[in-house]
C-alpha cells in the first residue's frame, strides 16, 4: 500500500511538470499553455492578433480563416529531464470566409523512477497528456472575425487511477484597425477542469477537482517596412480557483470549539509577451520573443529566438522552423523543430 501512495504522488507531481517547466505553470493543463510550434514559441507565443496567415489558430481560433492554403504541420521539443512535448495540426481555409483547424498537443514524462517509502526501487512510471482541439473561424467583412475551439484534454498519471477527461472552450476576436495594425481578444479554457477519484490507489482516496485558470488574453500587431517586420504584443489576465479549509469557532452550550470549512478563492495574475519577427528575403526569417513578463522576478523570464525558412519541393510549398527557449527558473534550454507543408 506504501508503493502505491508514493507512487501516486510521484506521478502527480511530476504530471504538473509535463510542459517545459514545473516552475512555469502549476496549474492544471499547463503543458498546453507552453504554446504551439516553433514559429509562435520562438514569437513569445504573443500572436492573438496575428492576422499574416501564418499563426496557428491556437492562439485565437478567430485567425483559422486567415490560412493562405489546407497546410499540415508536425512539432517536436527536446526537453531535459525525459521530459516530451509534440505538436500536429491540420488546417485549412473554407470557403468564401471561413477557415477550420484540428491540432493535438502531447506531453509526457518517462522513465520515472518510483520508490516504496524505504526507499527501494518499485516501478518505473510514466505521465502523458493531450489536448485534442477543433477551431473554427469566419471574417464578416474585410476588418471583423471571429472564431471558437472546443479543446479535449485527457490526463493518464497511474496505472491504478482512471485517466480524467474534460472539455474547455475559447472565444475569440480580430479586428484590423488598418492594413497595418490589427487587435485580438481571446477567453481561454472556460468551463475545463480535472475530476480525480483516487479511491482504488489506496484507501482513504477520494475525488478532487482541479479547475483550469480561466485566461483573457488581449493583444495587438503591427506590420513595418514593407510587412517585412511584424511586432507583436499582448497582455494576459489569469483567474485561478482555489479551495482552502478554515478553522471556524462553534459553541455547544456552554463549550467552545471549532470546525473546518472550505472556501473558494479566486485569485488573479496578470503578464505580458511580446515578440517580433524580420523577413530578410523570401526564404528566410528572423524570430524572438520575451513572454512571462510580470509574471515574477527577472529569474522568471522566458526569451526565445529562431528562424524560419521556406522552400518549395516540387508542387509543394514546405516551411522549416526552429526555435529556443529558456526555460523561467530553472534556465534549461528546450529546442523546437517545426515542419509545415501546403498541400
Amino acid at each position: 500500500m506504501h508503493r502505491l501512495i508514493l507512487a501516486g504522488w510521484m506521478a502527480a507531481l511530476l504530471l504538473l511538470s509535463a510542459g517545459p517547466a514545473m516552475a512555469q505553470d502549476a496549474a492544471p493543463g499547463s503543458f498546453a499553455r507552453v504554446g504551439f510550434g516553433a514559429r509562435g514559441i520562438a514569437m513569445g507565443n504573443a500572436l492573438v492578433a496575428d492576422l499574416s496567415g501564418d499563426a496557428s489558430p491556437y492562439y485565437n481560433p478567430a485567425l483559422a480563416p486567415y490560412h493562405r492554403g489546407q497546410n499540415l504541420s508536425a512539432s517536436a521539443a527536446f526537453l531535459s529531464m525525459d521530459r516530451e512535448l509534440q505538436f500536429l495540426q491540420f488546417a485549412t481555409p473554407i470557403a468564401p470566409s471561413a477557415g477550420i483547424a484540428v491540432g493535438l498537443i502531447h506531453a509526457g514524462v518517462n522513465d520515472i523512477d518510483g520508490r516504496d517509502a524505504s526507499g527501494y526501487h518499485t516501478q518505473t512510471l510514466s505521465t502523458d497528456e493531450f489536448a485534442l482541439s477543433l477551431a473554427f473561424g469566419n471574417r464578416f467583412g474585410d476588418r471583423l472575425a471571429a472564431g471558437a475551439a472546443l479543446k479535449l484534454y485527457r490526463a493518464d498519471v497511474l496505472d491504478t487511477v482512471e485517466p480524467t477527461l474534460t472539455l474547455g472552450l475559447d472565444a475569440g476576436v480580430t479586428y484590423a484597425v488598418s492594413p497595418r495594425v490589427h487587435v485580438g481578444l481571446v477567453l481561454s479554457d472556460l468551463l475545463a477542469r480535472y475530476s480525480w477519484n483516487t479511491s482504488q490507489a489506496q484507501e482513504g482516496g477520494r475525488s478532487t477537482t482541479d479547475r483550469f485558470p480561466v485566461r483573457v488574453r488581449l493583444g495587438g500587431m503591427v506590420r513595418l517596412v514593407d510587412d517585412r517586420l511584424h511586432l507583436t504584443a499582448e497582455y494576459e489576465s489569469r483567474f485561478t480557483e482555489r479551495q482552502q479549509r478554515v478553522r471556524v469557532p462553534t459553541t455547544a452550550g456552554a463549550s467552545v470549539g471549532t470546525a473546518f470549512e472550505t472556501e473558494r478563492l479566486l485569485l488573479h495574475g496578470g503578464r505580458l509577451r511580446m515578440g517580433a519577427s524580420y523577413r530578410f528575403v523570401e526564404v528566410f526569417t528572423v524570430r524572438a520573443g520575451l513572454n512571462r513578463i510580470g509574471a515574477g522576478d527577472l529569474e522568471g523570464l522566458s526569451p526565445s529566438a529562431g528562424f524560419g525558412i521556406e522552400q518549395p519541393l516540387g508542387n509543394l510549398d514546405v516551411r522549416a522552423a526552429y526555435a529556443v527557449v529558456l526555460e523561467p527558473y530553472v534556465r534549461d534550454g528546450m529546442h523546437l523543430l517545426s515542419l509545415q507543408v501546403f498541400l
